[in-house]
């Protein structure tokens, strides 16, 4: 890391202990900008860096609510509002028990990052909490997103900080949600969320949008050594809306993806994971992996271990961050992996990412490859602006446009800043100086 950065990632690090995971991306961030200052050195002159580490409000707040039982229930709410030089804030609710300030933190700050490079007018931002929508009913879960929302509503608006969902937050979620934000401020307005029901503002391709686009991303990465997703073996981690969605897209495209995973396990169907099922199991039945094993023929579950032990030459880890370690990325190279494509946040550790890069893996960090959720998030807000509602086929164009050009420009950065290939720093650095370039612009924010 160049030691002007140094210095300052320190002293980032010093005012915000015990924040791994937030330290984590500050860091990972910081060992890309070396050169851009050499060429800007009006961004450390600026204290760009300072400003950009230091949200510009983090919100903590109690969320009481009573469940079926009668009982009361204590939880904590987040909402951080890292940057807005380029548009209102912009980042998703993740509802889960390991939510914190440091989780949440590390997030709107990638999210910065991410947001930047879709290339639409749209700011850094995170939040959620630690309540655990698991296994409570729709009427608890309604009463827990009231009461968020009784809080929340006071620092959102669609000109000012537009969340949508996360892991642990659908379109359920983002319905009670909405209804409570309408409930109290008496306003229909429908570009204050995204991950809106189809029927009341929402846009099509926005459930598909971060599977299909990390499937996206990695196809153009892979085109850059003359390859494609057809005939490729694929693994994919998690079992949620992205990871399905990942699933589909890259079967579509001609892949085979043999696994898939839960917390509790994963299964490997060798003849391609039947997508309509895994759909009804997980998003209607809310059931596990378990079930897909019982109900389709040829396939095995694995009750623990790691589905990153098993052969594949294009990895999606589609599930949370730092779930894919050294040794786990090591043994994908071993096994003949040729390209990884993150659909989650981070999921890959600092030693998984020198591996892959070490190893010349076509590697696609988070912050870019997994952006198509957001940038159709920014397309939902355009629909609801303009009171429009678009097709399937010219949204999922769009995504496609904005992929392709996240790619493009994470590669034409990296090759401008001699390292061809390396899509971390091209990321990092294409985003980076989007930002900084917005904030000296509009002087001390």
């Amino acid at each position: 890391m160049d030691a002007r950065l140094e210095t300052i990632r320190d002293t980032v690090l010093a005012r915000n202990p015990g924040e791994g995971e937030f330290h984590q991306a500050v860091t990972e961030v910081f060992e890309s900008l070396g050169p851009v200052h050499d060429r800007h050195p009006e961004f450390l002159e600026g204290a760009v860096l300072e400003r950009l580490c230091e949200p510009e409000r983090q919100i903590i707040f109690r969320v009481p609510w009573v469940d079926d039982a009668g009982r009361f229930q204590i939880n904590r709410g987040f909402r951080v509002e890292f940057n807005s030089a380029l548009g209102p804030f912009k980042g998703g609710l993740r509802f889960h028990p390991s939510v914190n300030l440091g989780i949440v933190k590390f997030l709107g700050f990638e999210q910065i990052f991410k947001n930047a490079l879709t290339g639409m007018p749209i700011g850094g931002g995170k939040g959620g909490s630690d309540f655990d929508p698991r296994g409570r009913s729709d009427g608890e879960i309604m009463r827990f997103c009231q009461s968020f929302m009784t809080e929340l509503y006071r620092h959102i608006g669609e000109y000012t900080d537009v969340p949508a969902g996360d892991i642990g937050v659908g379109g359920r979620e983002i319905g009670y949600l909405f209804g409570q934000y309408k409930r109290i401020t008496n306003r229909y307005e429908s570009g204050v969320l995204t991950g809106k029901g189809i029927s009341w503002g929402g846009s099509l391709v926005r459930p598909e949008a971060t599977g299909y686009g990390t499937v996206i991303f990695t196809q153009e990465m892979l085109k850059t050594r003359g390859q494609s997703f057809e005939g490729q073996r694929v693994v994919v981690s998690g079992s949620g809306n992205v990871a399905i969605n990942a699933i589909a897209k890259a079967q579509g495209l001609g892949a085979t993806v043999v696994a898939c995973s839960d917390s509790s396990g994963y299964i490997v169907d060798e003849a391609g994971i039947d997508v309509e099922l895994l759909r009804q199991i997980k998003e209607v039945e809310r059931g596990r992996l378990k079930d897909y094993e019982a109900r389709r023929s040829n396939v095995t579950y694995v009750d623990g271990g790691s589905v990153w032990d098993l052969d594949a030459t294009v990895a999606l880890p589609c599930a949370t961050q730092n779930e894919l370690d050294g040794d786990a990325a090591a043994r994908l190279v071993r096994n003949g992996l040729l390209a990884v494509g993150e659909g989650a946040n981070m999921p890959s550790t600092r030693d998984a990412v020198a591996v892959f890069q070490d190893s010349g893996i076509l590697f696609g960090p988070g912050k870019a490859a997994n952006a198509g959720g957001v940038a159709t998030s920014a397309l939902e807000m355009q629909q609801n602006a303009s009171r429009d509602s678009w097709s399937f086929a010219h949204t999922e164009e769009r995504l496609t446009e904005i992929m392709v050009g996240i790619h493009d420009r994470c590669a034409a950065t990296a090759a401008e800043y001699g390292d061809p290939g390396n899509y971390v720093l091209g990321a990092n650095i294409g985003g980076f100086v989007k930002v900084a370039d917005a904030m000296l612009a509009q002087g001390l924010i």
